[in-house]
């Protein structure tokens, strides 16, 4: 298992499960997914809306921590240190927008490596929990592929939400016909934003 820390991480308070944590994806859900992977900066493109809702969950004190399977390491497309640009980069673009990215753990293994921390397995999520003494049945999960799904499905987060951004649409489709059932379903990052702060009142 791998993690990743942001360069401005904000370290979680004592009983920071009795805060509000928010787990979300990342390609698809925060910045535009691509066929060949997501290999440098240059080819990293934030959704619309995605750096606002960002700042709207950060402005309802939200823990925002990014989950997400990054297969690029393992399949020696882009080292850890590439990898690790590409996220601080990204954090300080949410940073100047308002928002802030408190940490994010990643994936780096191929599907063949067997690993647990790839989604659909739990083991990000677990790794998160274990670090800061989350209360997982007080979190959401938002992401666009059924390996979201599953993986918060495993862990019992509190909330899951499904957006049709990314692969979104189809995996919509992949839940209806398998009766697996997210809380709810967003056209995109803010509308689930919107959805949840909702929710939590």
């Amino acid at each position: 298992m791998s993690q990743i820390q942001s360069g401005v991480k904000h370290l979680f308070v004592e009983g920071a499960e009795q805060l509000k944590t928010v787990f979300i994806d990342r390609d698809g859900v925060i910045n535009k997914d691509r066929l060949d992977y997501v290999k440098s900066w240059a080819e990293f493109e934030f959704l619309p809306g995605s750096l606002d809702a960002l700042k709207l969950l950060t402005v309802k004190g939200f823990h925002i921590i990014v989950i997400t399977n990054q297969s690029i390491i393992n399949r020696g497309l882009v080292t850890r240190a590439g990898l690790q640009e590409i996220h601080k980069r990204m954090t300080v673009a949410v940073v100047d927008h308002g928002g802030r990215i408190d940490e994010i753990y990643y994936c780096p293994h191929v599907p063949e490596d067997g690993c647990n921390c790839r989604k659909p397995e739990p083991g990000l999520i677990c790794q998160a929990q274990a670090d800061h003494g989350l209360d997982l049945s007080k979190t959401c999960m938002i992401g666009d592929s059924l390996k979201d799904i599953l993986c918060a499905r495993r862990v019992n987060c509190g909330r899951i939400i499904l957006v049709r951004s990314g692969h979104g649409k189809e995996t919509e489709r992949l839940c209806r016909d398998a009766g697996i059932n997210a809380d709810h379903v967003a056209d995109d990052l803010m509308s689930a934003v919107k959805w949840l702060i909702a929710d939590s009142r």
